[in-house]
């Protein structure tokens, strides 16, 4: 059973400094890959050790599992693979602006929180201010993957994601939804759902060259999408 925590109350509005790569991964000049929501962290966990040649950090709202996940890495002694408690729309936003330009290779948003209702839009995970920062971080070419079971819960994030301007899908890809996961690992989440039988939906982006949409602006095209909703 998923355990949500309200992302709108005050402890998680409190901004926390998040440490430069060189203070998380014995090789920080390697490719970062960031895992947004990473829960237990357990599908970071498994690729870090398929992927050595990258860097992995995981960020999760819920500081129990935190305290968990780097408990799991530790043990294992993993130097490419970190995990960090904070809310994402709080304190990612400056740590991705201080990163080094072209370090940034991969962002993963896998099946998040299921705030689907209207009233409660603010409280997503991917709010227009944060996709906005992870567009400046990712260079032209780098992926944002998207994944979730609930249609209302990504339909929102794909409505987001392409107003931006900022990304395009690879052509080869299926419509409305990618037919398989292009990472070498699935989430505990994903095996579970497919298990029963059940639909999930992904969506792989890449970022292009082309200005992004102002902040202003996308919070404006997205209100409007959800008033006509």
């Amino acid at each position: 059973m998923r355990q949500h925590v309200n992302p709108l109350s005050r402890f998680f509005q409190l901004p926390r400094p998040l440490p430069p790569p060189a203070e998380l991964f014995s090789q920080p000049d390697l490719p970062l890959h960031l895992d947004i929501g990473c829960a237990r962290g357990r599908f970071l966990l498994a690729l870090a050790q398929h992927q050595p040649n990258c860097n992995h950090l995981g960020v999760e709202i819920r500081r129990p599992l935190v305290d968990a996940a780097e408990a799991d890495r530790q043990a294992l002694g993993l130097g490419n693979l970190h995990y960090l408690f904070c809310n994402a729309n709080i304190s990612l936003q400056d740590w991705l602006a201080a990163l080094p330009a072209g370090l940034l290779q991969r962002v993963t948003i896998q099946f998040p929180d299921p705030w689907f209702k209207q009233k409660h839009q603010k409280r997503r995970v991917l709010q227009p201010a944060l996709l906005l920062a992870l567009a400046e971080a990712l260079g032209p070419g780098r992926e944002l993957f998207i994944q979730s079971d609930v249609l209302a819960v990504i339909t929102p994030m794909v409505q987001l994601i392409e107003a931006s301007g900022g990304f395009d899908r690879p052509a080869a890809d299926g419509r409305p939804w990618r037919a398989g996961n292009p990472l070498a690992v699935p989430t505990e989440r994903e095996t579970y759902v497919l298990s029963q039988g059940l639909p999930v939906y992904r969506v792989l982006y890449q970022r292009n060259d082309r200005n992004l949409e102002g902040l202003t602006n996308l919070e404006d095209q997205l209100e409007a999408v959800d008033n006509r909703a």
